[in-house]
């Protein structure tokens, strides 16, 4: 788009020279002056650390022909146009969506937010669109998809796609053709206005617990980001079982135009509910009922808690428009999520191994319950704590609650970062000897303490790998290396089984 163009789209205040022949086309945007590419337009973020006005130089070497800024400090030079704005986050966003030609206004999209339950829910919306016939893309914390349904990651740098990255997806949704998308959306890309481009149809609210407290500051703040998504969506789809956050919810949900539909895996007066919960050892059934009808569900997968999962992603692809025969004849045949209650395949006579992404408190505990109801000899978990600012006072809590649900515990390693390892492990175990429990060991190495427990395990006893599930890589102080648990779960059974392979 032109330059003069991009001026009206932020309501700026160029400084002289942006209109006749300096209004050229601009083709892209960026923050980061090393990812600047040439005819992008360079967004000069004052940061706690750095302020991006200081790279401008290096921006425009690259090939910038803009740069975006909320004022140019006193004795700095810009050698190109300089678009002041009143900030420089919702600036960004801005910009990415207009030069991308808003792609998700031609699009049906679907948000998901909530503490737990986020990708299993996006993923349940996919496949439940996909089956009914809709051309359906992914954006999620597990990567993207376009309606080819192959698995893409964002480029390496881009650890969570920054507001341009999100609008580049969605407008490859659209030039593949894609009618219809499942954005995760988390309380990061919401409180930084990653996704605030994004026009959401529907809102998908899973729950709230205490967890990203070091980014947030409050539980109160960590709401009112996530509520961002209700507050900009045309219907949101609310958990009863939420306690006292569905009732600040509610309200905002429908503050403006929005109206709301509820559900309850609990029993809780709802307009999507599940009674009849029978839990096996490979899938869950379930009576749903709705305001159009009930009918007998089976979701082929573990947990109690994924009966509210499969709830909130039925009642939000029905929002748009598809029937509850459909819903249920599409949930039947849903593969599951890697890296969410994901079982390795095994031989006779060895223990069950689980991998899962639970790394809180109460997500830990939802896990070890499900798993506990089908196990039929001990229960082992394998577990660490993120490192650096991240939570620390998660980490006696993880400890606490893994001793009381698991019969034997194996602390170890997950992304310690520059926190000392020893200082994590400490901690865990304060929590479990606070507890009055003694059936821990920890292990610094992760791929020793994931041995330990395979090979120490019973053939009728399940180890339940907690916190990495489908991550790629582990952070070790500085170093990121490459890392995949399911793998590291295959690797043990074969050691255990003395298999040199």
């Amino acid at each position: 788009m032109l330059l003069s163009d991009l001026v009206t789209a932020l309501g700026a205040r160029p400084t002289p020279g942006v209109d006749g022949p300096a209004d050229v086309e601009v083709t892209g945007v960026s923050h980061q002056a090393d990812w600047v590419r040439p005819g992008d337009a360079f967004v000069a973020v004052r940061g706690a650390r750095f302020d991006g006005h200081t790279f401008i130089g290096d921006a425009v070497a690259r090939g910038a022909v803009a740069v975006i800024g909320e004022g140019l400090p006193e004795g700095a030079a810009c050698p190109v146009p300089y678009l002041q704005v009143d900030a420089v986050r919702p600036a960004l966003a801005d910009a990415a969506t207009a030069i991308a030609g808003r792609p998700s206004d031609g699009l049906s999209v679907i948000g998901v937010t909530g503490t737990d339950g986020k990708t299993t829910t996006s993923c349940l919306a996919l496949h439940l669109l996909r089956e009914s016939g809709r051309a359906t893309g992914l954006l999620s914390t597990i990567g993207y998809q376009l309606p080819d349904g192959v698995l893409r990651q964002p480029p390496s740098h881009f650890t969570t796609p920054e507001a341009p990255q999100v609008q580049q997806i969605l407008r490859d949704m659209v030039e593949a053709g894609a009618t219809d998308a499942v954005v995760e959306s988390s309380s990061h890309a919401l409180a930084l206005d990653r996704v605030r481009g994004v026009d959401y149809d529907v809102a998908v609210w899973t729950n709230l617990t205490g967890e990203h407290l070091d980014f947030h500051g409050t539980m109160e703040q960590y709401f009112a980001d996530k509520a961002k998504l209700v507050q900009r969506a045309r219907h949101s789809i609310l958990n009863v079982d939420d306690g006292p956050w569905f009732e600040q919810l509610r309200p905002l949900a429908t503050a403006d135009v929005g109206t709301v539909t509820t559900y309850s895996a609990e029993g809780g007066a709802a307009d999507w509910r599940a009674t009849d919960v029978e839990e096996g050892p490979e899938a869950i059934t379930f009576t749903v009922h709705t305001p159009t009808g009930r009918a007998h569900a089976r979701l082929p997968m573990i947990g109690r808690f994924n009966v509210a999962n499969a709830l909130a992603a039925m009642a939000g692809v029905a929002a748009t428009g598809v029937e509850l025969d459909a819903l249920v004849a599409a949930l039947a045949t849903f593969g599951g999520v890697a890296g969410r209650m994901e079982m390795v395949e095994r031989r006779d006579g060895e223990p069950r191994v689980i991998v899962d992404f639970a790394h809180t408190p109460p997500s830990l505990e939802k896990a070890l319950e499900t798993v506990r109801v089908t196990t039929d000899g001990a229960l082992w978990v394998v577990l660490g704590s993120a490192g650096g600012p991240r939570d620390p006072s998660k980490r006696a809590p993880l400890g606490r609650v893994a001793t009381g649900f698991a019969d034997r515990v194996v602390f170890t390693e997950e992304d310690h970062r520059t926190t000392p390892l020893q200082d994590i492990l400490d901690e865990m175990e304060r929590g479990a000897r606070e507890a009055g429990r003694a059936n821990f060991v920890s292990i610094g190495d992760r791929t020793e303490a994931i041995r330990y427990a395979v090979r120490e395990a019973d053939g009728r006893d399940t180890v339940v790998l907690a916190g990495k599930g489908p991550e790629e890589t582990m952070e070790r102080g500085t170093e990121l290396v490459p890392w995949e648990e399911i793998e590291q779960a295959r690797a043990a059974l074969a050691a255990r089984r003395g298999d040199p392979a």
